[in-house]
């Protein structure tokens, strides 16, 4: 029981970490990145797309995306969705792939994203401690059922903590690899 416990807190919180790493890749910074347009969806062939299943999206240089579409007839639907996202990047379209220019961020802009990837960074830090606390409240209620040992209930809650203070640093790392490509010129 106490194995499947530790297992399921380890599972939780590696998924909060990876949550993480893919809501930071989504946040623009002053390089071209195909993580921009990945949350993009189109309407194409009479649905909701994923930018990805209709066209290759590449990054050539540091300022420039370029999407090429497989089917030619999806290219203004393409560009439809590109200009409805919240990105402010404008789409050209020269008839057989559409480019992205990505404008260098201003240093206001800059420290509104650095606050952004801080308050992703604190969600899912209390996403990690409510794992925590989940399976301390588990354990606690099978040491107080005699299924456990106190022994045995302290060495889990204390790896518990070990877990947590790990996926933590692993965030704050994120936080800072972020920041420093957020605030690079």
């Amino acid at each position: 029981m106490v194995k499947e416990i530790i297992a399921d807190c380890e599972l939780r919180m590696n998924k909060s970490v990876e949550m993480l790493r893919q809501e930071l890749a989504h946040i623009r910074t002053g390089k071209a990145s195909t993580g921009l347009v990945e949350p993009i969806r189109v309407d194409a062939y009479g649905s909701e797309m994923p930018l990805s299943q209709i066209a290759s999206v590449s990054t050539p240089d540091s300022k420039t995306i370029v999407i090429q579409p497989w089917d030619k007839t999806t290219m203004s639907a393409i560009e439809k969705a590109i200009q409805k996202s919240d990105l402010g990047l404008n789409p050209m379209n020269d008839g057989t792939v559409i480019r992205l220019a990505v404008p260098p961020l201003t240093e206001e802009r800059r420290k509104e994203l650095v606050k952004l990837v801080k308050k992703y960074v604190e969600d899912a830090k209390v996403a990690i401690r409510n794992v925590r606390r989940d399976a301390n409240e588990h354990i606690k209620r099978l040491e107080k059922n005699h299924e456990v040992s106190e022994d045995e209930s302290h060495k889990t809650q204390h790896r518990i903590q070990e877990f947590t203070d790990k996926h933590i640093k692993d965030m704050d790392h994120l936080f800072e690899l972020k920041e420093k490509e957020i605030l690079e010129v």
